[in-house]
């Protein structure tokens, strides 16, 4: 499979994502970040690159994901209890864990996406 069809199949894992989000109460958080991150793939599915703004929206990510690591730091001294179990989080960090996650991974594909579009863009300067 060439590159650019796993930069189509990453733009539609985070739009699906995104989707998945609707019913959730902070839903106007959780989509457009979900929604950048399949921006970014798809620019790069098409050929574009914007690493300025992907940069920044990383900055941000790292910043959020930085407010969350507490609680991350807690499941894991509580012996890793699972977050996947009800839908309803019965320990107050579950929720946080659970976004922790969210935010990491989008966080960690951003992060690849800023480095390739960057690279692209040091190679082929405009």
């Amino acid at each position: 499979m060439s590159m650019k069809y796993i930069h189509l199949a990453v733009s539609l894992l985070f739009f699906l994502f995104g989707v998945v989000q609707y019913n959730d109460p902070d839903f106007f958080i959780w989509i457009p970040i979900y929604l950048f991150v399949s921006f970014v793939s798809f620019a790069s599915f098409k050929g574009l690159r914007f690493p300025f703004i992907t940069l920044v929206v990383l900055i941000m990510l790292g910043i959020w994901l930085a407010t969350y690591f507490p609680a991350f730091i807690t499941w894991v001294k509580d012996g890793m209890p699972s977050v996947t179990g009800a839908m309803k989080a019965e320990s107050p960090y579950i929720e946080h864990v659970r976004e922790f996650g969210g935010l990491l991974i989008s966080f960690i594909t951003a992060l690849i996406y800023y480095f390739i579009h960057k690279k692209t863009q040091d190679v082929n300067p405009e």
